[in-house]
Formats: C-alpha cells, structure tokens, sequence
C-alpha cells in the first residue's frame, strides 16, 4: 500500500533535510486524499522533533484547499 511505502521511503531519508523535504512532497501527490491527515500525523509523531515546521508547511497547502 503506497501510505505504508513512503513512511518507510521518509524512515529512511530522514537523517537528510532535504531529502526528507523531496520525499514529503512526493508522498503527499501519491497517498490518497483520505490518507493525507493519517500521514501528516503521523510524520509529526516520528519527525516532528526534527522537521516540524517543515511538515507543517508542507501539509498546509494540501490539506487547507
């Protein structure tokens, strides 16, 4: 299931800002709309103490239209 590949694709790429950054960008065109508030919660919980600004402003733009 593509929700379950990119949270091990973003597991994996989180010790990169930038690439994590690629990543979360891309996981967010590929998972389905419905799965979009399940991943953005669950980026917050596994990377939030690294990347939360980053996450918030990435979700923002998708999960606000």
């Amino acid at each position: 299931e593509m929700l379950e590949f990119c949270k091990k694709i973003l597991e994996k790429v989180s010790f990169d800002r930038h690439l994590f950054k690629k990543e979360l960008m891309k996981s967010i065109k590929w998972v389905k709309t419905e799965e979009l508030e399940v991943l953005r919660r669950w980026c917050l919980i596994k990377f939030g103490n690294l990347y939360s600004q980053l996450i918030k402003d990435s979700f923002k733009k998708v999960l606000s239209a």
